[in-house]
Parts: structure tokens; C-alpha cells; sequence
């Protein structure tokens, strides 16, 4: 039988605040287990919260970049369950009124050097606080505890069910990932957990209006594991339904070992947590003036760059792509771009020299020593060909160890100056062709393509400084 595959995403993402959510605690990550907590995070009797107003920026923050209804009258309830690292016994969550509803998630997949669009209706986003980590692995009959993460600020970005395929699911979450970081609102890093995702996974008859059974798999902090669970759940329910089984609601957990999901338990139902209105909270109320300032604050977001980039600048889709990655990136291209006009330059420099250092490095843009003024200035003189591209990439070496270097000045103190000087050219193709006898006789029997060789040979003897246009005009007279 065949059979639509549905796929919904809830992702939860840490927001990155200095303090959590209720509490004054520490919100960095790591540090000594039970290092960031005091009284509230210990849920002691008599304390209060108190909301922290960061995290209600931040959710705005990225509301309003994918487009939702902000909430502007939103309040907290208890979600009521008890799991060891949870102190209070509940939640503080919204589910009455979360503070984003509606809005999607527009993104690319790249397949080659094609794009596909694609955009997820969101269901709502809300706040809520993290529970804390039971960690069962260090003693062999005790679970230890460690409540640093309890009260960490989280965001639940909630799918409709529209998704149609595994790597359309990877697609949305790597783009969520992508605009927290770039709002500055969260790491986003997966192996830390400030960003997971449960993965609900139903097949229903090709064409049927009804779902199917959702499963959920938990906790899923690698988008690579999401698309091979998703993957892996769709074969498994298909077996089941293609035998005349039934699909159980229930949990599921991933083992990337095997590339296979497992039971945990049957899924708990909306009944099970008896939500009420936390009594703790006053209601949160937006102002119409509030969410004015908010939306003027809003910078320009990946897909309006790539647009910018790509169809105004004239850059490549691939290369649009890559520099709207990541925020500091962008940042650094148009900063160049304000400077000089030559974009596909700009941006070639920046995808290959530029990146690769920092690759090999383990760098990021923020870190690399020369500044977007002095990328420009390096552009302009290959432009006005003072320098050719030969030696400027020796500048760029020179420059990185020296970034406040003079560009001209460093390129005559290093003979890197483009010659037009025939005469110093012509001996140096003298040479060259005297060096390559046989090649040379093999270019005059119709062997064309040597003229490179030729060419990267005087090159060399310049040390970059030679006119390519020049030489190449020269090094043609000679070999008639």
C-alpha cells in the first residue's frame, strides 16, 4: 500500500539570557554540577518567580522573523508532571496563549547547485523554563542530579503537521538553527542541547484526509540523526500497516549506532498534565508601541539577504547561500561591499581565501585579522592593476600577519607591483621558453593549452608582479 508520510517538528531552543527564566541563576552552560542555582531553581517553599524581560524580547525576536501573530496578551500556566529533575514537580509553560501564533519557516534545499523553496507553517511558538539533567552513567546504582540547567529559558517552535519528507524536516530545523544564531538570540548548539527537537513521525493512506497515528521521538540534537530517525520510522510504520498492524502512540527514542528507534513509553495526553494558569505570574501584556520599537529593530533575515545578494548584487545562488550562513558573515560581505563595487569579487575572496583560513584555523569571521576596509582596498588595486591576482594572494598572506600594513607600500617592499615593463618580461620569457624547449615545439605543433603552462611558468619568475594581459600578448609573439 502506499502511503503520505506527515512530519511534524516541536523544537526546543535555550535562549541565550544572562540569567534564566524565573530566577538570577547563572544561565551559562556547563560549570560545576549544581554550581547555577539558588532557591527558586530548588523550588524552595515561599519563593516566587519573577520573568525575566530577555527572554520575552527574544521570543518576539523571532516571532516576528518568521512572520507570526505576536500575543500581546499571553500569561504562563503549570504543566503538572513530576520527573526528578523537574524541583517544583511542574512546569511553568504556556499552553492557552503562547506568545507567537501562526507565521513560517521559508528555506532552501540545496540539491547540486540547484534550490529548492520550501516554507512550514508554524503552529505557535511559547515560552517555558528547562527541566534540570539526570545523569545515569556515574554511579552504577544511583541517578545523579544536576540542576544547572533547571529554569534555563526555552522556546518551543511547534510545526503544524505539513512536512512530506526526511530531509524537508532537516531543511526546517537546520533553517531554524540557522536564524536563532543569527538573531543572536541562541548558540543553537546541538550537542549541548540549546537546541532539540521531538520528531513526530504518521503515514495515512496516499490521498486520505485522515492522520494517521503520530510517534514521537524525543530529544533529537543532530539534524543528520533527525532526517536517518525519520527515515528509519517511516520503513518501520510501513511494515507494520503493509501487515495489517497498528501504529501505538507512544514515545520512541534514536539510537544512532543501530540507525534505529526504540520504545519508551506510551505518549502522555494533554489530560495527563492538568494545565492551569500559573497563580506565580502576572499576565504578560505587549504594548502596541513595544512591538512597534521591536519590529524597527529587526535586521535584515537570511532569505531577504540571499534575495539582495544573489538577484540585486549578481553574486552566484551558491555563493548567496553560504554568506547568509551565518549573520558575521554577512555582515563582514556588505561592510566590503559599502566600500567597493566589485561584489562577485568581494565574495570570491571571501568563500575561498578568507574561508579556508579560517577552516584551517578553526576560526570565525569575527576573528580574522584583516578588516572588511582592508579587503577593499586589496580589491581595488587588482582592480586598478597596481597588483595582479597572483600577488595578491602573497599580499593576503602578508596582510593577515600584519593587518594594519600599508597594501602598496607592502607590495613594493616585496617587488609585488604589477609590471608592464616588456623588457623585464621579455627576459623572463627568454628564459622560461629556453627552459622548455620541448614544450615550446609542442605548442607550435597545435598544442594551444600550454599557453597556460607558459604563462603560470613567468609568472613565477615575476614573483606575481607581471601584467598578465602584457604577458600573455608578449609571450604569444614569441612562440609564432
Amino acid at each position: 500500500m502506499e502511503y503520505d508520510i506527515v512530519i511534524g517538528l516541536e523544537v526546543h531552543c535555550q535562549l541565550e539570557t544572562e540569567s534564566k527564566i524565573f530566577a538570577s541563576d547563572s544561565n551559562k552552560f556547563g560549570g560545576e554540577p549544581n554550581t547555577h542555582i539558588g532557591v527558586i531553581t530548588l523550588a524552595h517553599p515561599g519563593v516566587l518567580p519573577k520573568l525575566n524581560e530577555k527572554a520575552v524580547e527574544f521570543a518576539i525576536k523571532l516571532g516576528l522573523a518568521f512572520d507570526c501573530e505576536i500575543n500581546q496578551f499571553n500569561f504562563f500556566d503549570r504543566k503538572n508532571y513530576f520527573y526528578p529533575d523537574l524541583p517544583k514537580g511542574y512546569q511553568i509553560s504556556q499552553d492557552k496563549s503562547p506568545i507567537c501564533w501562526g507565521g513560517e519557516v521559508k528555506f532552501k534545499i540545496k540539491k547540486g547547485k540547484d534550490f529548492s523553496n520550501h516554507a512550514v507553517k508554524i503552529h505557535h511558538i511559547h515560552m517555558e523554563e528547562d527541566a534540570g539533567k539526570s545523569i545515569h552513567d556515574i554511579e552504577p546504582n544511583n541517578t545523579c542530579l544536576d540542576y544547572n540547567r533547571a529554569g534555563t529559558p526555552l522556546l518551543e517552535i511547534v510545526s503544524e503537521p505539513c512536512m512530506t519528507s526526511p530531509i524537508e524536516a532537516a531543511g526546517y530545523l537546520a533553517e531554524i538553527r540557522k536564524m536563532v544564531r543569527f538573531l543572536g538570540i541562541s548558540d543553537g548548539n546541538m550537542e549541548e542541547g540549546s537546541l532539540r527537537a521531538d520528531l513526530n513521525v504518521s503515514l495515512k493512506p496516499k490521498g486520505s484526509e485522515k492522520l494517521g497515528t503520530k510517534v514521537e521521538i524525543k530529544n533529537m540534537n543532530s539534524i543528520r540523526f533527525l532526517q536517518k530517525a525519520a527515515e528509519y520510522e517511516i520503513e518501520r510504520q510501513s511494515a507494520i500497516l503493509d501487515a495489517g498492524g497498528t501504529i501505538i502512540q507512544e514515545t520512541r527514542s534514536f539510537d544512532p549506532e543501530q540507525g534505529k528507534t526504540f520504545g519508551m513509553r506510551v505518549k502522555e495526553t494533554m489530560n495527563d498534565y492538568r494545565y492551569f494558569p500559573e497563580p506565580d505570574l502576572a499576565p504578560i501584556i505587549i504594548s502596541d508601541e513595544e512591538l512597534k520599537l521591536a519590529k524597527s529593530r529587526m535586521p535584515k533575515l537570511p532569505y531577504e539577504l540571499f534575495e539582495t545578494f544573489s538577484k540585486e548584487m549578481g553574486i552566484l545562488e551558491e555563493h548567496a547561500y553560504l554568506l547568509t550562513e551565518e549573520k558575521s558573515l554577512s555582515d563582514y560581505f556588505l561592510e566590503t561591499c559599502n566600500i567597493t563595487k566589485n561584489y562577485k569579487s568581494v565574495s570570491n575572496w571571501m568563500l575561498s581565501n578568507i574561508k579556508g583560513y579560517l577552516n584551517e584555523n578553526n576560526l570565525e569571521i569575527g576573528q580574522f585579522p584583516v578588516k572588511p576596509v582592508k579587503l577593499a582596498e586589496l580589491i581595488k588595486n587588482i582592480d586598478e592593476g597596481n597588483i595582479s591576482n597572483s600577488a595578491a594572494q602573497v599580499l593576503m598572506g602578508l596582510l593577515i600577519a600584519g593587518p594594519e600594513s600599508d597594501i602598496l607600500e607592502l607590495a613594493k617592499s616585496n617587488n609585488l607591483i604589477q609590471s608592464q615593463d616588456s623588457d623585464s618580461m621579455g627576459a623572463w620569457i627568454e628564459e622560461v621558453l629556453a627552459q622548455n624547449a620541448p614544450k615550446v615545439e609542442e605548442y607550435k605543433k597545435g598544442k594551444k593549452g600550454l599557453m597556460g603552462f607558459f604563462v603560470g611558468e613567468v609568472m613565477k619568475k615575476s614573483k606575481g608582479s607581471a601584467d598578465p594581459k602584457v604577458l600573455n600578448t608578449l609571450l604569444a609573439e614569441k612562440l609564432t
